[in-house]
């Protein structure tokens, strides 16, 4: 039996990204609570199938909603290209239909559009979503007009993870991957991080970034599409707990979770070890 007392927003990822995603909404949201669940003995998901991604995904919202969350945000790229709709469509009218689970692909094709003067767009992200073609499919939904070419980058979550991303080696996996993406279109102005760990890697990315391309980082537009969302979903606000504070859950060491959340987050964690599946 699931709870009805108000409790902390889940926020959910096969690995460490989703804290970008998780320290973006903090800032413009801090005073609600907040539970983060890392789900990294199984990460990365990016090479996983779609039935794979969505029962481990499943997995953990079905933890987080046990932990009194009564919304989760999918702040992984993979599991919201691969996993969200089913888990709406499905498994939430079972579970509680006034829970609700997000994700954080629609709230960056919401923006584009406001963002592209050419009308040409491109994606960086994991393999598995750019094989998914989320982004292609939300950003013609509402752009019809927008041309989006995609390119995977499979070294670039490993170079975040092992602390790389400052080093020389990062150089060439970023420029090459970025190169790759102006060929296939050379009036891309706009390119999306469709991966929640390439943040960290923006200092290389704005290096290698022709001028006149931004990139769009997704933490602040999620941030201001969940704020939209509470303004228009009271209901579901007025369940999201407000005491300020933020805990963490990993499937893998605590303390190996507590070594890598400081890169992420430049600030120390106390997290709890838990199973899933």
């Amino acid at each position: 039996m699931l709870s009805s007392k108000p409790g902390p927003i889940g926020i959910f990822d096969s690995g460490y990204g989703g804290l970008t995603i998780l320290h973006g909404i903090r800032q413009l949201l801090p005073e609600y609570d907040y539970l983060y669940l890392g789900d990294n003995a199984r990460a990365p998901y990016g090479p996983r199938s779609f039935d794979v991604v969505y029962e481990f995904t499943r997995q953990a919202v079905q933890r987080l909603f046990e932990k009194g969350c009564h919304l989760v945000i999918l702040g992984c790229n993979t599991a919201s290209a691969k996993a969200l709709r089913t888990i709406q469509q499905n498994d939430l009218p079972g579970w509680d239909p006034d829970r609700r689970v997000l994700g954080v692909i629609r709230p960056t094709a919401e923006v584009i559009g406001s963002l592209t003067k050419s009308r040409h767009v491109g994606i960086l992200a994991t393999e598995g979503t750019i094989k998914s073609e989320s982004y292609n499919m939300e950003i013609q939904k509402l752009f019809p007009d927008i041309v989006v070419s995609g390119v995977a980058c499979p070294f670039w979550v490993p170079l975040v993870e092992y602390n790389e991303a400052d080093s020389p080696g990062a150089d060439y996996f970023v420029k090459k991957r970025i190169d790759q993406l102006m060929h296939l279109d050379p009036q891309i102005d706009a390119i999306i991080l469709g991966c929640t760990h390439y943040p960290l890697l923006m200092p290389k990315i704005l290096k290698y970034l022709p001028d006149g391309v931004r990139v769009v980082p997704q933490g602040e537009y999620v941030a201001n599409s969940l704020k939209d969302y509470f303004r228009r979903n009271t209901a579901l606000e007025q369940k999201c707990s407000k005491g300020h504070t933020v805990r963490y859950l990993t499937t893998e060491n605590p303390d190996k979770f507590k070594e890598q959340a400081q890169v992420f987050l430049h600030e120390p964690v106390e997290v709890e070890n838990i199973t899933l599946g």
